[in-house]
């Protein structure tokens, strides 16, 4: 795997992220280093970025645009307000009790792209913890009733590495 390959977005954000309203907010969750969050700013995005590990957080602190927390969001209350972003991007990440908090984050006819790691992964690696491997329709369930779903996937891919992920846009429906 090539180094350029893992500081790339992700094909999926790449696909979808013209749908998150111009200039409008948008929340990086478990951004690490901050590969969506610099290309996300480069597109004319506020981002927040935020993740438990303020090393990789570090490598943000000189971009212009984006906003770094380190925040351990698992364990400490959500730190965001209802309704605060256009966006929300989350990749290679899964934790189930934050759905209702990714949901509520996201304002009217804001976009939802994630992406992450499906059952059947632990064939070809890490992770292999069914705690952070999707279920078969997971993400689409999430979104019923409250988005209106642009795309959904549940495949293998062959680029970063080989794995199987399921990955989901929608627009968050205005009540």
């Amino acid at each position: 795997m090539l180094h350029s390959e893992l500081d790339a977005p992700s094909d999926w954000v790449v696909r979808w992220a013209h749908l998150i309203p111009a200039g409008g907010r948008v929340l990086d969750v478990a951004s690490g280093s901050g590969r969506h969050a610099r290309w996300l700013v480069e597109r004319g995005h506020a981002v927040d970025a935020v993740d438990r590990d303020a090393a990789a957080l570090a490598k943000l602190a000189s971009v212009t645009g984006v906003r770094i927390l380190a925040a351990d969001i698992e364990n400490e209350p959500w730190p965001y307000a209802r309704g605060e972003f256009a966006g929300v991007v989350v990749t290679n990440y899964l934790h189930r009790p934050l759905f209702p908090e990714l949901i509520a984050a996201l304002a009217p006819d804001g976009v939802l792209i994630y992406e992450t790691f499906a059952e059947g992964n632990e064939r070809y690696g890490r992770p292999s913890n069914p705690e952070f491997l999707l279920r078969p329709g997971e993400l689409l369930e999430l979104l019923r009733g409250g988005f209106r779903v642009i795309g959904y996937e549940d495949t293998c891919v062959e680029r970063p590495k080989l794995a199987l992920v399921q990955r989901v846009c929608g627009v968050k429906s205005t009540p």
